[in-house]
């Protein structure tokens, strides 16, 4: 898996066991290659007005497309990317095809996500170049979330609390690094405020004012270390895990595109995207390695209290994590309460 995700950074192709080889159409470096079909997420085929063809069958499937004449990479690369579809508006006529190789082509589409870019591949290009093995069967194991263990823990005094311990989580084959930041003494006496986070660069770090997320962690630290305060513990989770799963680059061409009108989860649709790929059981397992099996969780997201537990952990109590909005995130948080389900305002 690693080398997979490796191969579609950069621009290799993957062969799919059970399935074809596939070329990234985003950063594939074979120039000459070319292919009859190409393979998209139902949601971008809806984009492009192919996912109520009978041939699409299930929109949760993938979708495979053949066009007129075969795609090269200069045609492909604005049926995959929606930030070109006003430079380039008249593509077609395709035609969704048969697929019978979907386990496959999931798999694919997820890796795609892992690495970061566009879910979109060549299908049996010619001139592609050596591939990398791939099966389903190494991204279930790849995903297992008993692969995580904690590699060390440091002490860290932060602005909210000097006591703060924090704890460094890896997987083997998986270059993202979760942490945990402790504030408190952890006692089996006093069930822990817990906030899971996903990391987000641009609120987190440059105080963007498009979300949320800053607020939002430095909200969470102020009230774990008000728990600390009066005897109690908590822990912040912070998952690497940008863009709720879908990466920084995906993320940043989501506000591109919400520039031009789109909501949050029609600007992750219209990429071919999921809105929601978190991963809720390695933060689970987080938890169990903490010795935190049951928690009282900081955020307005019901469906992320039922993940949590439908992963094994018990929540004692949702504990309300609203904040101010501003000019810049008013839409973004009514998405979330309208389309979401979050608990706001």
């Amino acid at each position: 898996m690693a080398r997979a995700i490796d191969a579609l950074r950069h621009g290799w192709p993957i062969a799919m066991e059970g399935g074809p080889v596939l070329l990234p159409v985003e950063t594939a470096i074979a120039s000459e290659a070319r292919a009859g079909r190409m393979l998209l997420s139902a949601t971008r085929a809806a984009t492009l007005k192919l996912a109520n063809q009978r041939e699409a069958g299930d929109p949760r499937n993938p979708v495979l497309i053949r066009g007129a004449e075969p795609f090269d990479l200069a045609g492909a690369l604005p049926v995959a990317d929606p930030a070109l579809d006003l430079s380039s508006p008249l593509k077609g006529p395709f035609e969704a095809v048969p697929l019978d190789w979907t386990d496959a082509a999931r798999t694919a589409l997820d890796l795609a996500r892992l690495a970061g870019i566009l879910p979109a591949f060549l299908v049996d290009p010619e001139h592609a170049g050596e591939s990398e093995p791939v099966s389903t069967q190494d991204l279930a194991a790849w995903s297992d979330p008993a692969n995580l263990r904690i590699v060390t823990r440091a002490r860290l005094p932060i602005a909210a609390g000097e006591d703060g311990t924090i704890v460094a989580f890896r997987a083997p084959d998986d270059m993202r690094e979760h942490v945990a930041l402790i504030l408190g003494r952890q006692t089996g006496d006093r069930v822990p405020l817990v906030r899971l986070h996903s990391e987000c660069l641009t609120g987190d770090v440059f105080g963007s004012l498009k979300c949320d997320c800053g607020p939002q962690l430095d909200g969470a630290l102020s009230a774990i270390a008000a728990e600390a305060s009066q005897g109690g513990w908590g822990s912040v989770l912070y998952m690497r895990q940008e863009g709720r799963g879908i990466g920084l680059v995906n993320k940043l061409r989501a506000y591109r595109l919400q520039d031009q009108g789109f909501d949050t989860v029609d600007a992750n649709t219209r990429l071919g995207l999921p809105d929601e790929a978190r991963d809720f059981p390695t933060a689970a397992r987080m938890l169990d390695l903490l010795g935190a099996r049951t928690v009282r969780l900081l955020t307005n997201n019901p469906a992320k209290v039922a993940a949590l537990e439908s992963a094994g952990v018990r929540v004692e109590e949702r504990v309300a994590h609203s904040l101010p909005d501003n000019r810049h995130n008013t839409r973004y948080l009514a998405t979330k309460r309208d389309r979401h389900g979050h608990l706001l305002p």
